[in-house]
């Protein structure tokens, strides 16, 4: 199991408000362990495939384009709030690039 990131929960959270007959989707199986859209009804409605947005709400897909990411929120049905929020986490998580720009105050080679 993948540690829970912010991202994959705000993720969830927003998955678990949004029922498969919302979009149209055929009801399928009556017990759902969980309540909400599965990642296997919401990620191709995004556009991205089921193993991409499995591993975007785990945490291992940090590059995630902004197009992806206004895509699943379509989809969610989130508000501009909402949409800032899932940009904000999604930048959070990006590595900082070695040699890339330093917080200000940290100069090169000092230390």
């Amino acid at each position: 199991m993948y540690p829970s990131s912010a991202l994959g929960e705000f993720l969830r959270s927003r998955r678990a408000r949004v029922t498969p007959e919302a979009l149209g989707l055929p009801e399928g199986v009556r017990h759902r362990r969980v309540p909400g859209l599965r990642r296997e009804e919401l990620a191709p409605l995004a556009g991205v495939s089921v193993g991409y947005y499995t591993r975007l709400e785990q945490g291992q897909s940090p590059n995630v384009s902004a197009e992806v990411l206004d895509a699943i929120a379509r989809v969610l049905g989130l508000d501009d709030d909402e949409l800032a929020h899932l940009h904000r986490l999604a930048r959070a998580r990006r590595p900082r690039v070695p040699g890339g720009p330093r917080p200000s105050g940290c100069a090169r080679g000092s230390g």
